[in-house]
């Protein structure tokens, strides 16, 4: 009878059948591992939830507050049936985490959603040693090569110092949880009155309560005073695109920060005035890098370009399979940047797909085996 695989991709998470436990359920379970607390990994209705401490204020926030909730800190071990586990620092946004399961001397590692550039708020990633690795490919593709994080906040410094001058609010836009923390710690405060839409602010002033370093930010209201957006930074959803609350802010200028602004047609699909290529994902290079980093001998891939980081694997001497999971669309309420940008990005493979198999075997770039 063949051995049966540590961790299990089920129809409802990834199965640890020892212990009894699942990571990141996409639907209720009696005990979850949660990696992060983007809404396509944490997910209410669960019994017994166990995260890394920094992300219960925003699971408390987005799951409720009476959860069952327990906390760990990085490195920290917990036995569950026999099963070792531990988390360790994943670098997607606060709090986020990659799990380690070992077993009978076998060690998989599930990564969550994961970036290898220290944003100075998460925890910086660190690599872990392991047979088997549980891989995102949000962007996993060579065309994805992102630029050193400080040069994008000086474009946006710059951006905004422009509109400044011309007397325009300057409306930029992102994910509300880990692209807004990562931005109001690396840009430069030109100003000391940041305006916020409401869901970026409940996040922000959860994350201050529970004692995180970030400014404070002022609440776009119907009341504040629209002469005072003159010149100002305006932090605002993806869901806020198109919006009547938009336009409170003429004259404006909208940005956008998303990985998927360094396609050609993300920038016009969106109609706005400045993309910002800033992405809390790895790139291409940072992939392979973490890949290799961690030593496996597998590797499954769950979301993103899942076929054909695959298959590079493969062809590059690293055992790797595709899986199905419900991963990928990191805020159910901003789901309008992930189908517009989906989409963006199935352009981009078609404008790739003649050249791609030349860059599959051609960029070895971060990954000399």
């Amino acid at each position: 009878m063949p051995k049966q695989p540590l961790l299990q991709f089920t129809g409802k998470s990834i199965y640890c059948a020892v212990a009894d436990v699942h990571i990141d359920p996409w639907i209720p379970v009696g005990r979850a591992i949660i990696t992060h607390a983007h809404s396509d990994h944490a997910r209410w209705g669960s019994r017994h939830y166990l995260a890394h401490k920094d992300s219960e204020p925003i699971l408390r926030l987005r799951l409720g507050q009476d959860i069952d909730l327990q906390t760990v800190q990085y490195g920290e071990k917990f036995m569950i049936n026999g099963v070792k586990f531990s988390l360790h620092p994943a670098g997607h946004i606060i709090g986020s985490a990659q799990v380690r399961v070992e077993y009978q001397g076998e060690v998989w590692v599930a990564s969550g959603d994961y970036k290898l550039e220290d944003d100075h708020f998460a925890t910086p990633f660190e690599p872990v040693k392991c047979n088997v690795f549980i891989t995102e490919s949000t962007f996993g593709l060579p065309i994805y090569k992102w630029q050193p994080q400080q040069q994008v906040m000086s474009e946006i410094d710059d951006w905004w110092a422009l509109n400044r001058a011309d007397g325009k609010a300057s409306v930029l836009m992102g994910y509300s949880l880990g692209k807004m923390q990562r931005i109001l710690k690396n840009i430069q405060l030109q100003d000391p009155v940041i305006y916020a839409h409401g869901a970026i602010y409940t996040v922000n002033e959860r994350l201050r309560e529970a004692g995180f370093d970030l400014p404070e930010l002022t609440l776009v209201t119907r009341e504040t005073d629209r002469k005072l957006f003159k010149g100002a930074l305006v932090l605002a959803p993806p869901s806020a695109d198109g919006t009547t609350w938009i336009r409170k802010f003429a004259p404006y200028s909208v940005g956008y920060c998303s990985g998927w602004m360094a396609l050609r047609g993300a920038k016009n699909r969106r109609a706005v005035d400045q993309g910002f290529v800033l992405s809390d994902h790895v790139d291409w290079p940072d992939l392979n890098r973490a890949v290799k980093e961690t030593g496996a001998e597998k590797v499954y891939v769950t979301h993103g370009y899942t076929s054909i980081y695959a298959r590079w694997l493969n062809e590059n001497g690293i055992e790797a399979a595709e899986v199905n999971t419900m991963y990928g669309n990191e805020d159910e309420n901003e789901e309008e940047e992930t189908v517009q940008d989906a989409a963006a990005g199935q352009d981009a493979y078609q404008e790739h797909k003649q050249a791609l198999d030349g860059a599959i075997n051609a960029d070895k770039e971060g990954f000399e085996l």
